[in-house]
This record gives C-alpha cells, structure tokens and sequence, in this order.
C-alpha cells in the first residue's frame, strides 16, 4: 500500500473514470465496450493504477473482477469525487428525458414493482422512450454498497439502514387493510376483530422489510391466526385470495391495485396498526446529478403524497 502522499498531478484521471467503471461492471468486456477502447487497453490501464496505489485492486474470479479491501475503502469517495467533477462540468446542461438513452436502476420490493412500476413505464413511454429501468430487491443486495458504487440509482420502501451519506424524501405513510375476495362471508358492512381471528389466513413473511414487523405486532397484540398458507412474496397473493377463502394483512397500496383486476375487496384493519413511512432514498454523490433529479421528481409527482398511480 502506497505510504506517501499523492498529488493529482500524479495520476490520469481516466484512470480513476476506468477503476469507477470496474466497481460497477465488474467486467473488463463490459468497461471495454462503455469506454469504447480495447480489453487489452483495460488491462493495460488496470496494471498502471495497481502499480501507482500498490494493491491489486481487483482479483478475477469465475463471476467478474471482485474488489479487494482497499478497493472497496476508495470507492466511495472516489466516486463522490468524480461525479462533482461531472457535476461542475455539466452544471449548466439539463437533462432532456426526451432525448436521453440511459438506464436506471431502482431498488424496490415485489410490492413496489406492482404499485408503481406500471405507472412509472406508461410515462417513461409518454415522455422518454429512450430511457429504461432495471430493478433490484431491496433486500436481496447490498444496497448501500451499490448505491454507494452508483450500481443503484434510487431506493423505495422502508430502509433504515440508508442514513449516513444519503438523502431521503417522503412519498407517503402505508396503511395495512384486510383483503379477501368478493363474497366472502366476512364482506359485509361490518368486520370485526372476532372475524378476524375466526378466519383463515394468508401470512406473507417477507423479511427484511416493514410488513415483517406488522406481523410481529398482531402477535404481541396476543392476536390468534389460523395460518393455512404462508409465502415469502407478495406476487401471488391476488391469484390466492381470488381463488380461496383466506384472508391477508396487506399495504392499502397494494390492496388498491389488487381488488379490480382480481375480485378482491378490502376492509379496514381492526388491529390498530401503525402507518408505515414509505420514502425515497438517494446517495449524496448523485444528490445534484440532473438525471437523478429528474428521476426523483418523476416518481414523486406520480406516488408523492397525495398522489395515486394515473
């Protein structure tokens, strides 16, 4: 590991763009193509700057270059250098969503994906065709790490775990609500808490998440569930609850998209639950990138609020 003190002077700042591009990519093909040189220009590149910070930086595995720990320790502010570099060079460019040919990547969970996907494509297809989106699980990544990176460009849901080094707005509180199908026994003008116990449910143990912790409060309300199924996703539960008599504790958002196009109906919840905080999440480093501002202000004037999926 280098000992003395280094000066810009002393290193290509094309060289740190091509470390930036590895982080992410983790494929010398793939840095090649988005840089538009060679493999062995990559390579080549990639001995130079081992050789100025003395460390390996990255190691080739079977599945891509992986970073090594000093890799790792300069990425975040090398990358947050970088895009204030970016940042002061393009301050005066706006971003035209229009003519713009990019891809975003936003973390979100399976009831994210079924909320606010649907809305947020129609538009990106009304106002930028050229743009198109990847998503990523909240849970199933390292998040932080990858929005650190710029491998993620945006978060929604309930992430505790995105504080230092990242910015927050509110979209909206998440209410919970029982949903079952129309016709059910329990469909009518009143439910009760004794209906509810008296009923056979649907539990979704989706880990790492706020609904998670919902489950946990209905038991510490000493509240009794018959649970006939439990599934660790919310992606079936419209096909469960269409086609049996359960019953399922979900987010009001959810619920909202469900009941049309599954026959479901639902009712407010009579355990007294709290509302959950539903925000969106960003990285300092991208927090005055025009693209990132764009997409921030898109998905708040779609879900933001008051507002509802158009």
């Amino acid at each position: 590991m280098m000992e003395c003190a280094m000066e810009l002077s002393d290193i290509d700042l094309n060289l740190l763009v091509l470390f930036q591009h590895l982080m992410v990519e983790r494929r010398v093909s793939k840095v090649a193509d988005i840089m538009g040189i060679t493999q062995p220009a990559v390579s080549n590149s990639l001995a130079k700057l081992r050789r100025i910070l003395d460390d390996e930086l990255f190691l080739r595995t079977p599945s891509g270059m992986v970073p090594t720990p000093f890799a790792e320790q300069l990425a975040e502010p090398l990358g947050y250098a970088l895009d204030m570099i970016h940042g002061g060079l393009n301050q005066g460019v706006p971003f035209d969503p229009s003519s713009a040919r990019r891809t975003f990547t936003i973390g979100m969970t399976d009831i994210g994906e079924i909320v606010f996907l649907p809305a947020l494509i129609e538009h990106l297809g009304r106002e930028a065709p050229g743009i198109t989106l990847n998503t990523v699980r909240n849970t199933a990544v390292n998040l932080r790490d990858d929005m650190e990176s710029g491998k993620v460009d945006l978060a929604i849901g309930l992430l505790p775990q995105l504080k230092a080094g990242f910015f927050q707005q509110r979209l909206f509180h998440q209410r919970y609500v029982c949903l079952f199908r129309r016709g059910h026994a329990l469909d009518g003008p009143s439910f009760t808490l004794a209906d509810y116990q008296a009923a056979e449910h649907l539990v979704i143990v989706s880990s790492g998440t706020g609904h998670g912790k919902v489950d946990e409060l209905i038991k510490k309300a000493g509240i009794e569930r018959l649970v006939r199924l439990t599934v660790p996703h919310f992606v079936s539960v419209g096909h469960i609850l269409q086609r049996t008599a359960l019953v399922a504790t979900v987010p009001e958002q959810l619920a909202q998209t469900l009941a049309e196009p599954f026959g479901l109906t639902m009712h407010p919840h009579p355990v007294k639950l709290p509302q959950v905080p539903i925000n969106m999440f960003w990285h300092a480093k991208v927090h005055r990138s025009a693209a990132s501002q764009w997409l921030r202000g898109k998905v708040f004037s779609l879900f933001g609020a008051s507002q509802t999926p158009q």
